[in-house]
């Protein structure tokens, strides 16, 4: 129960969802890539992604001082079907900022 409600939390929030969408349209992103897109402060964004992360949608990977991340795969049929369904959700995403390569590592 605790996994499921978890999960559903995680999606309650638009924020949340916009991430979740915007990571899966354009693959593994630096958390910089998300900041400069999002115009968001890192300790925000690193709480949604930890909460993604938490209810099993993202995996991160540390490439020196970043952290990149991407949907987790294979996701089980429950987040499967939630992110079928944002995937088709009209909304208004940021373009994507690519400053991964300008990041210090």
């Amino acid at each position: 129960m605790e996994d499921f409600l978890r999960t559903v939390g995680a999606l309650y929030d638009e924020t949340r969802v916009k991430l979740l969408k915007f990571i899966d349209m354009h693959g593994p992103l630096c958390v910089c890539d998300l900041e400069a897109s999002f115009g968001m402060l890192q300790s925000r964004l690193s709480r949604h992604l930890k909460i993604l992360k938490d209810a099993g949608f993202l995996h991160s990977q540390r490439k020196g001082r970043w952290s990149y991340y991407a949907v987790r795969r294979p996701l089980d049929r429950f987040r499967s079907e939630a992110l079928e369904e944002i995937r088709v959700l009209p909304l208004e995403l940021p373009k994507l900022e690519k400053l991964s390569g300008e990041c210090k590592l």
